[in-house]
C-alpha cells in the first residue's frame, strides 16, 4: 500500500452510519496495494459503459488535455480523471456504488457543454449548476411517508429529528452520494449540509436487502435524472441532524438556527 493512501484512509471511520451507502463498494478496494487499480479491476468485471458506451475506466489527472472540461473528457473517453486524495478515492466508490445516475449525470453535463459550445470551464449556466451540486453534495431521500418529506421541506426539524425519531427511518431513508459531502465528513461538524433529493419508494421497497435498495436508487434517480434537474429539486438536509446520526441529538440540539434553520419565506 502507498503511503500517500495509508495516510488519508487511516483518517476514515468506516463505522459511521452515512458511509453506509459506499462501505460494500469500499471493502475490496481498501486492502489493495494500489487503490486505482483496484477500482478499475472492480469497474472492468461490471463492464460499466458511459452514454456513449465507452468503457468506464479511472485515469491519472494528467491525462486529462489542457483546456478541456473534465466532464467532456468522461463522455468523450470513459476515463475518469483521478487524483491520489479522499476526494477522488470517495467519487470512484460512487461510480461503483451508483454506477447508472453517475452515467446520466455525466450526460447531463456533457450534452450542456455541446449545447453551449463550451469544452472549457466559461459559463456552467443552471443545469450544470444543478448536476454539479447534485454529484458534489447531494444525498438522495428515500421517501414512503410523504408527511416526513413534507416536514423536511418545510424545515420542521423538531418535528422530523426529534418528535418523529422513532419513525423517521421507517418514513424515509437518506443515502450519501456526494463524493465532497463524504470528504467533509471525514472530520464531521454540526453544520455540514447536504443536498437531498426525494425519491418516492412503495411498500415493497421495505422488503428488499441492502444490494437490492442501492440497485433500486440507481435505477430510480438516474431515471428521474433523464428529465433534467434543477437546484430546485434539492431540499437541504443538516447531515448530523439525521436521527441516530450523532451524539446528544437532544431539545437544545436541534434549536440551534445557526444549523436548522427556519424556512425563508418571501
Amino acid at each position: 500500500m502507498t503511503e500517500p493512501f495509508a495516510d488519508f484512509l487511516a483518517g476514515i471511520d468506516w463505522q459511521r452510519p452515512w458511509l453506509d451507502s459506499i462501505r460494500n463498494a469500499a471493502a475490496p478496494v481498501i486492502g489493495a496495494g494500489d487503490w486505482r487499480v483496484a477500482v478499475n479491476e472492480t469497474v472492468a468485471r461490471t463492464a460499466l459503459v458511459n452514454h456513449l458506451g465507452k468503457p468506464v475506466h479511472f485515469v491519472p489527472q494528467a491525462d486529462l488535455p489542457a483546456g478541456m472540461a473534465y466532464e467532456a473528457f468522461i463522455s468523450a473517453s470513459g476515463g475518469v480523471p483521478t487524483r491520489d486524495n479522499l476526494h477522488d478515492f470517495f467519487n470512484a466508490l460512487v461510480w461503483l456504488t451508483f454506477p447508472r445516475i453517475k452515467v446520466q449525470l455525466n450526460a447531463l453535463q456533457a450534452g450542456e457543454i455541446a449545447r453551449a459550445g463550451d469544452a472549457a470551464s466559461g459559463s456552467r449556466g443552471r443545469m450544470r449548476d444543478a448536476a454539479t451540486l447534485f454529484d458534489e453534495n447531494a444525498a438522495v431521500l428515500v421517501v414512503r411517508d410523504a408527511s416526513m418529506l413534507d416536514a423536511l421541506r418545510s424545515h420542521c426539524w423538531r418535528e422530523a429529528f426529534l418528535d418523529r425519531k422513532h419513525d423517521f427511518w421507517n418514513a424515509c431513508e437518506v443515502w450519501l452520494f456526494g463524493h465532497a459531502l463524504m470528504e467533509k465528513l471525514v472530520h464531521p461538524y454540526k453544520a455540514i449540509t447536504a443536498h437531498a433529493w426525494p425519491v418516492i419508494a412503495g411498500v415493497e421497497y421495505g422488503n428488499l436487502s441492502h444490494a437490492e435498495k442501492t440497485a433500486w436508487i440507481d435505477d430510480a434517480v438516474s431515471r428521474q435524472l433523464q428529465a433534467g434537474l434543477s437546484t430546485s429539486g434539492f431540499t437541504p438536509l443538516p447531515v448530523l441532524g439525521v436521527p441516530t446520526w450523532w451524539e446528544g441529538q437532544d431539545a437544545a440540539f436541534y434549536a440551534d438556527a445557526t444549523v436548522f434553520r427556519p424556512k425563508h419565506r418571501s
